[in-house]
C-alpha cells in the first residue's frame, strides 16, 4: 500500500494558516497522514515543520516524501492530544501554526489489513496507532450490549442502534470485518438498508471512533493545541463529520468568549478573558471541483482560530 493522498481542502488551509506572515515560522501538522499538507507548508516558507501521528507507517512514508526538506521537517510517533509534551521532548515550547486533519486517512481505509473497511474481509482491528492494545474485536465482544449500544447511538447517530448491539451479542465472537457486516445486515431492515448508501458505514465509523478515542480527545486537543500557539498564531482544523465539527465549533465558540456568567448579567464577573478569535465564521467547504477530483473531499470542513494575546481559560 502506498501512503500518497491528494490533501484535502489544501489552499483554503494554507490560506488559514496565514503562511506569508509566518515564512520562517514553526508548525505542527498534528495528524501527519502521507505528508501533503506538511510539502505544502514546506515549500511555501523557509520554516520547519513538526509531524506527529499514531501510525508509524504514516511516520515512514512521510519521511521517505519529505526527506528532500532536510532538518526543516521532523517526526514525532504520538497522539494530538500529547501535543504539548511531545513538542516539548524536541525542545520546541512555542508555535505558529498548527494543522488536524481529522479522522481516518486514505491509506488507512484502503489498506484491507487495517480494518477500517466495510468493503474488505479483514480483521477487526481499527487502530490507527497498532501498538495500542484496544483493537475493534475487543470493543464487539468484551463491551455490554448497552455500552455497545451507546457507542452506535453516539459516535455514529444510528437509529438502529440498541438492534444491532443485540444482534452483535447474540454473534459473538466476533473476528471478522465481514462478521459484523453480515451482523449489521441481519439487525438493520431492508427497507432502511436502502435508506442509506451503506448500512454498515455508521457502525463502523462509531467504533472507529471508540477503539481510538477520536472524539473524547478531541476538546483537550484542541485546548492544548492552542496553548502552543504564539499570539497571533493559528489552529486549523479539518473535520469529516457533524459530531468532529460540532465539537471543534464549540470549543472554538468557548476559546472566543470563555465568560460563564448568566447571560442576564449587566456586567462580566468570572473575569476570564477571549484566547483570541475565530476566523471562519462558517466553515470553508470544498468547490465542487475538488469534490470531483478528490471523492474524500465531500464531506470535508475546515475552521480556524487566532490566538490572541490572553490567556488561556478553558
Amino acid at each position: 500500500m502506498d501512503f500518497a493522498h491528494i490533501p484535502v481542502l489544501l489552499e483554503p488551509c494554507m490560506e488559514l494558516l496565514n503562511l506569508a506572515q509566518r515564512p520562517e515560522g514553526v508548525f505542527v501538522d498534528a495528524t501527519l497522514g502521507g505528508g501533503g499538507h506538511t510539502a505544502e507548508i514546506l515549500a511555501r516558507t523557509r520554516g520547519r515543520v513538526i509531524g506527529i501521528d499514531r501510525d508509524t507507517d504514516a511516520l515512514r512514508a512521510a519521511g521517505e516524501r519529505l526527506a528532500a526538506f532536510g532538518d526543516r521537517f521532523c517526526s514525532l510517533h504520538g497522539n494530538y492530544a500529547n501535543i504539548i509534551s511531545l513538542l516539548q521532548s524536541v525542545g520546541v515550547d512555542k508555535v505558529d501554526g498548527v494543522l488536524m486533519d481529522l479522522g481516518v486517512s486514505s491509506y488507512q481505509l484502503d489498506n484491507p489489513e487495517r480494518g477500517f473497511s466495510f468493503h474488505h474481509d479483514a480483521p477487526l482491528d481499527m487502530r490507527m496507532d497498532q501498538s495500542a492494545p484496544l483493537t475493534a474485536e475487543v470493543v464487539l465482544n468484551t463491551y455490554p450490549e448497552k455500552e455497545i449500544a451507546r457507542i452506535l447511538w453516539e459516535y455514529g447517530e444510528e437509529k438502529w442502534a440498541a438492534r444491532i448491539a443485540k444482534f452483535i451479542v447474540e454473534a459473538r465472537p466476533l473476528r471478522t470485518t465481514m462478521d459484523l457486516v453480515r451482523v449489521i445486515d441481519a439487525a438493520v431492515p431492508a427497507a432502511a438498508r436502502r435508506e442509506v448508501s451503506h448500512p454498515a458505514r455508521r457502525t463502523f465509523q462509531a467504533i472507529r471512533i471508540e477503539v481510538n478515542s477520536e472524539l473524547s480527545l478531541l476538546p483537550g486537543a484542541l485546548r492544548d493545541a492552542l496553548a502552543c500557539l504564539k499570539p497571533g498564531g493559528r489552529l486549523v482544523v479539518i473535520t469529516f463529520h457533524s459530531l468532529e465539527d460540532r465539537a471543534v465549533k464549540r470549543a472554538f465558540q468557548t476559546m472566543q468568549n470563555p465568560c460563564t456568567c448568566p447571560p442576564k448579567s449587566p456586567v462580566c464577573v468570572c473575569g476570564k478573558k477571549s484566547a483570541g478569535r475565530i476566523v471562519t465564521r462558517k466553515p470553508v467547504l470544498p468547490s465542487a471541483e475538488e469534490c470531483e477530483q478528490n471523492r474524500r473531499a465531500h464531506s470535508a470542513k475546515v475552521r480556524a482560530f487566532e490566538r490572541g494575546e490572553g490567556p488561556l481559560e478553558i
